[in-house]
């Protein structure tokens, strides 16, 4: 599902995916078209802008999510102030993508958002991991960590470096369902949401870094 309110972006956009082979649902122009779409059509990828007809689209993300949580958002945007960047990857956005990028490299973005990858415009991954970063230097002692089993945490340092379920499954010579029945046991005993917040989680706690 694409969300911009330009007409002529948007429709540019959605011809391109389905000359690739998507399936593009109809699209939203701003922040309640598109949770009201999301609602009903819950799409796989939600390729949204930050600029839209009744506000930004970090809300938009928040409100998608909200309300078809299996659904992953890649961020188009024309801005890549850093601000835009960390307030929709606070969001729950999975990636951002600036408008600059070709054919090409939108479509293997939607690919990759729709596996659990994370996709950035080159520099912009760089900005998002040193935030986290610094926020968790900033915070302090944190309480006790739920506790997770050896398979898990060991599932968990894959994640962090961006791995999907199938690379990590290839890795540790388990199934693909066996890895995804261990990232869903992890969303539930740290409880976060989704991949970007367990990635967080991962690097906030050094699990990014190679023992």
């Amino acid at each position: 599902m694409v969300v911009d309110d330009h007409p002529i972006w948007r429709d540019a956009v959605a011809r391109d995916l389905g000359d690739e082979g998507f399936n593009v649902v109809p699209p939203a122009d701003g922040v309640a078209s598109a949770k009201r779409r999301a609602a009903v059509v819950h799409p796989d990828v939600v390729l949204m802008d930050m600029r839209l007809s009744d506000g930004d689209g970090a809300a938009a993300t928040a409100e998608v999510l909200a309300v078809s949580p299996s659904s992953r958002v890649l961020v188009l945007s024309a801005s890549d102030e850093h601000d835009d960047v960390l307030e929709a990857v606070k969001a729950g956005a999975t990636g951002y993508l600036v408008k600059s990028a070709s054919k090409t490299e939108l479509c293997d973005a939607v690919r990759a958002t729709a596996e659990g990858r994370a996709v950035f415009t080159p520099g912009l991954a760089g900005l998002v991991l040193g935030e986290y970063r610094r926020i968790a230097q900033k915070s302090g002692p944190e309480p006790a960590a739920p506790s997770l089993t050896e398979r898990e945490t060991e599932i968990l340092r894959y994640v962090a470096k961006g791995l999907t379920a199938k690379q990590i499954a290839a890795r540790l010579s388990l199934s693909h369902r066996t890895v995804e029945n261990h990232v869903q046991a992890t969303f539930r005993k740290l409880q976060v949401a989704n991949r970007v917040e367990l990635t967080r989680y991962a690097i906030e706690h050094g699990l990014d870094k190679d023992e």
